[in-house]
């Protein structure tokens, strides 16, 4: 084995091909049309192209998969995470290709890889399990009930139902959801614990009976079942006498009674008084898996590799040292019901006074900040495939050290581009509950945290350096009379005046060459800015891309987007909010219609012009990133416009339909 294809994209793929390079082995990528570009293909030795765009026609090809890595003379597959990396049918095409498999057997991944069958298997190893609840017997009594995918993972084909009369199109949308991420529409019904805590143990198992607890993690923070931020330790375990053991007894029972090898997660849902059940076994390498490497000093994807060549993993595993978290940052809008945000990634600096780090054995290092990620500036984020543009992990000697620096580092770090989750990331480090280490998986459901980092005044304030900012650069831009200030007039009569919109709203900025009121005016230039407020001296870092009309404010509390308003544009009306694609204004803004959420692809399309709707009923369904948004009709009505169908791509804000 001296050649591995990497039969994924994005970071997973940069993180396989930095270990195998580390290990002087080949690194062969492959990559759709939208990726063409992207950097993991870049950094591998050679790249195979799958024409398309979609995951159904590219990463989700098996036959392609194997044809490349046969073409490129690989002698092995690692399928990193998502995708095909739990298909079991892709298993055997590898190994009857002749090719090695860097993963469990196909057997073992069948029978874990199918949520109903495994928790059986771990019901007769002695592990607890939640019962499997028939959708047709579910009563009042049973609510809420979990709807989950049998081949599901990454938070797709789930959905929580509270009300009975929402059961059968829950069921719907997961099955739909199910068979579009995973090839396998099938869903089961569990009864849905409220403040449970996600606890998942880390195995590796080799050919000769060998099986090692890497330690485990805590992944409670998650948005529509989804992981968010995850850490090692547990802190639920840490402060739970006799846990710790009994989840990894548990989690030894089952990955031998399916003869499991490879690297492996079997995930819990536990409560605060001790309590725990098997969920389910993810037969591949997990998103989260840094911060075991972190405190472990291990290289999972290496012992992955070690496994695959039959080789024996170690006797015991290292004594875990200090803590690590992670945190998940995502193109998306936490204030929008996670809508995910499309569009060129300007920049991505976490902070220069940080190491970062893509190759993952820490050595001594006592403390710093790992960044994962498979993008880098320019980068185009689309609609094709999850939005999630970087890990970011910091290890420190204590938990408490160990968020603080990932705050901190999430605060300063400059992301010019689509909206991000980073200010909810911040907002959930600093919480108190999760300081203390109290946190379950309902807690970003319970609100408040979607705020920007930086309140309305210091948005003001942001906006006062912008629009000093700008009048800068355009002074340095002037070819006539470029040393005079800018707005300068014979006989002054009024100070010059700038509209910004911001998140908080409009603000209009009065100012004079470069002076404002109630500011003082330290220093500007067309990058830098600094001001003297309140008796505090403020700095912000101002950023400006071609082709993009946005200002990218980034200071000591975090950071500002402006869209300067025009003149004569009647205020905010017509004002696209920053981050946001504008739709089309002639029909959009007719009574009764309804926009775009997201960006994405039109799945299905229940009605047609000229139907009579009730409110409430499902109009169309829209699929981006993986991840399925039903469309209802806000009133009842006609349908009078409908100017979508299946399989069209649309921007947010573009009008679906048109009720009257």
């Amino acid at each position: 084995m001296t050649r591995v294809l990497v039969a994924n994209r994005g970071e997973i793929a940069r993180r396989v091909i930095a270990t195998c390079h580390r290990l002087g082995l080949e690194a062969v990528a492959v990559c759709s049309d939208p990726d063409l570009g992207a950097p993991h293909v870049r950094e591998a030795d050679v790249a195979v192209r799958l024409p398309g765009a979609s995951a159904a026609d590219t990463y989700l090809r098996a036959d392609l998969l194997v044809a490349a890595a046969v073409s490129a003379r690989a002698g092995a597959v690692h399928p990193g995470y998502g995708f095909l990396s739990e298909n079991a049918g892709f298993a055997r095409d590898v190994i009857d290709a002749g090719l090695v498999w860097i993963g469990p057997s196909p057997d073992a991944i069948t029978v874990m890889g199918d949520k109903v069958e495994s928790k059986h298997l771990a019901a007769t190893a002695g592990v607890p399990v939640l019962a499997e609840l028939h959708p047709d017997a579910v009563t009042e009594d049973d609510l809420p009930v979990l709807i989950k995918a049998s081949a599901g993972g990454g938070g797709r084909g789930m959905r929580i139902v509270r009300h009975l009369a929402g059961l059968p199109a829950g069921i719907k949308v997961a099955q739909s959801e199910a068979g579009k991420s995973f090839s396998d529409s099938r869903v089961f019904l569990e009864p849905f614990i409220e403040r449970g805590h996600h606890v998942e143990v880390q195995v590796m198992a080799d050919r000769h009976g060998n099986v090692l607890v890497l330690g485990e993690r805590e992944c409670s923070i998650q948005r529509r079942h989804q992981k968010v931020i995850e850490e090692s330790p547990s802190p639920l375990v840490e402060r739970t006498p006799g846990l710790r053991d009994r989840l990894y007894e548990a989690a030894t029972a089952v990955a031998r009674a399916v003869g499991y090898t490879g690297a492996g997660t079997a995930e819990f849902l536990a409560t605060s008084d001790g309590r725990f059940w098997f969920l389910e076994m993810n037969t591949r390498i997990q998103v989260e898996h840094p911060v075991t490497e972190c405190v472990t000093g291990l290289d999972v994807v290496e012992l992955q590799l070690l496994v695959a060549a039959a080789g024996r993993l170690p006797g015991q595993v290292p004594l875990p040292r200090g803590a690590s978290v992670e945190v998940r940052l995502y193109a998306e809008d936490p204030a929008a019901n996670w809508q995910p945000a499309t569009g060129v990634l300007h920049r991505l600096d976490i902070g220069a006074s940080q190491p970062a780090f893509t190759a993952p054995v820490l050595d001594a290092a006592p403390r710093g900040v790992r960044l994962d990620s498979g993008v880098e500036d320019g980068c185009v984020v689309g609609v094709h495939y999850d939005p999630m543009l970087a890990k970011v992990i910091a290890w420190a000697p204590t938990r408490a050290e160990a968020v603080s620096v990932l705050a901190r580092t999430l605060t300063r770090a400059r992301i010019h581009g689509p909206r991000t989750n980073r200010d909810l990331l911040v907002r959930v480090l600093r919480h108190p509950a999760f300081v203390a280490g109290d946190t379950d998986t309902a807690f970003l459901d319970r609100g408040g945290l979607t705020a920007p980092l930086v309140d309305p005044a210091g948005e003001g304030l942001a906006a006062v350096a912008a629009a000093l900012a700008e009048a800068a650069r355009r002074r340095e831009a002037a070819t006539v009379l470029g040393g005079l200030p800018s707005g300068w007039r014979n006989v002054p009569t009024a100070p010059q005046r700038t509209v910004l919109a911001g998140p908080a709203g409009e603000h209009e900025i009065a100012y004079r060459g470069t002076t404002t009121e109630g500011v003082r005016v330290v220093s500007v230039t067309p990058d830098t800015v600094v001001l003297e407020a309140g008796g505090l001296m403020r700095r912000w870092q101002v950023a400006r891309y071609d082709g993009d009309d946005r200002l990218f404010m980034d200071g000591d509390t975090g950071a500002v987007t402006f869209t300067e308003v025009p003149p004569f544009s009647g205020g905010s009306r017509g004002v696209v909010p920053p981050g946001q694609q504008s739709a089309e204004p002639d029909v959009g803004s007719q009574e009764g219609s309804l926009r775009a959420p997201m960006p994405g692809t039109v799945v299905t399309v229940a009605v047609a012009a000229g139907d009579e709707v009730e409110a409430g009923q499902e109009l169309l369904v829209i699929e981006a990133m993986k991840m399925q948004h039903i469309v209802y009709a806000d009133r009842a009505g006609r349908v009078a416009s409908l100017p979508v169908s299946a399989g069209q791509t649309v921007d947010v804000g573009a009008t679906l339909a048109v009720i009257t």
